[in-house]
């Protein structure tokens, strides 16, 4: 099969042909439809995960996988309700199963887990072997491009929105910012008018034309914070929703700027929700996080029980992606365009499930390095 690997870090993924993966009774050989590209791929690859992760070169990137049932183990129980064909995602965090979280629900927090694309193999290839409780079967009528973005992308601030609602900061009455208008931005305000019961939604970014695309996912206001002081964004948001503070923030950048920028616009006992993971590090005042009564919750990823509902608020078109396909050939070009902040939307591998080219054919057409 073509897989786009990681020999070490800082350098290109290389793009080789390799054994298909054996699987375990327990597993299910998925055929990849699509795979989406994140951020964290490009934080993989430049070594921003190395103190956390301890990895074992050469690795398959891609944690937002999409595709067909290919392979069904022998241990796989009739219950899992998988047949071979079946459209399936991956939820990602792949959890011990035993330990107090995982028991809770929430195996992507499970200190002794792991995520697909992060060690084991991920979806930058033909193929991957799941867990089958890790895989949910899904509406076939969906693109690739669709499908593979929610389980990462589509979700995470999915689970941010719910962590707000559940702090009380959002209501007609109420103003909720959405910083970063990429990837998890266009999601999250989306998520901002399904779940924020009438709350005004206002998006802050630099680009354009991510802005001009939240938008039309629904955004009521764009604010373009460019060269921009503090003061000139409160006198934006009073003039145009008469406020100039902010009940609720979800961070889809994670920059040490969007946090403080954040904060700085943040009403009295309002709330605060990263998602984002662009910088290492946090820097806010005290005194006004103390004295102002301020939450501020981390949300990492999704569980099992997120992801299903997202999956069904997508299947009842009730959200929508804005993926781009990516060929395989062109994998890291598209990692450059991420590194650089070029991507519009979500970017996502696709590769031709309907049609198995022969392996030659491929080598002389992708440029491959058999193995």
């Amino acid at each position: 099969m073509l897989a786009a690997r990681m020999h070490g870090y800082q350098q290109p993924l290389v793009l080789e042909e390799v054994k298909i993966p054996e699987i375990s009774p327990d597993e299910v050989l998925v055929r990849v439809g699509g795979a989406g590209m994140c951020r964290s791929d490009v934080q993989l690859v430049d070594g921003y995960f190395h103190s956390a992760l301890n990895l074992k070169f050469p690795i398959t990137p891609g944690h937002e996988i999409a595709g067909l049932v290919e392979t069904i183990g022998e241990r796989v129980p009739e219950t899992a309700q998988l047949a071979i064909g079946d459209a399936v995602v991956v939820a990602a965090g792949w959890g011990d199963g035993t330990c107090r979280q995982c028991r809770a629900g929430n195996e992507q927090l499970c200190e002794h887990g792991g995520w697909p694309g992060f060690g084991p193999p991920g979806g930058y290839a033909e193929f991957v072997a799941v867990p089958y409780r890790h895989l949910i079967r899904v509406d076939a009528k969906l693109k690739w491009e669709e499908l593979a973005p929610l389980t990462d992308a589509g979700v995470t601030p999915y689970r941010g929105i719910k962590k707000l609602r559940a702090a009380g900061v959002l209501g007609p009455d109420r103003v909720i910012a959405v910083f970063g208008a990429s990837g998890l931005g266009s999601y999250a305000v989306q998520y901002a008018k399904l779940l924020g019961s009438g709350a005004t939604v206002v998006v802050f970014a630099r680009n354009e034309e991510k802005l001009a695309l939240a938008k039309q996912h629904g955004a009521d206001y764009a604010i373009n914070t460019r060269g921009k002081s503090l003061d000139d964004l409160r006198a934006e948001l009073q003039r145009l929703t008469g406020k100039r503070k902010l009940d609720a923030v979800i961070d889809c950048v994670g920059a040490k700027e969007t946090i403080q920028t954040g904060f700085g616009l943040l009403a009295t006992a309002g709330a605060f929700v990263s998602v984002g993971l662009v910088g290492t590090e946090i820097a806010i005042p005290l005194f006004p996080l103390v004295s102002g009564e301020f939450s501020y919750f981390g949300s990492y990823w999704a569980n099992h029980t997120d992801l299903q509902e997202v999956l069904a608020l997508a299947q009842q078109g009730k959200i929508h992606s804005s993926g781009q396909k990516v060929r395989f050939e062109d994998i890291n070009d598209h990692l450059e365009m991420l590194r650089a902040g070029d991507i519009i939307g979500r970017a996502v591998v696709v590769f031709n499930v309907d049609k198995a080219a022969d392996p030659a054919q491929r080598r002389s057409e992708q440029g491959v390095v058999a193995r």
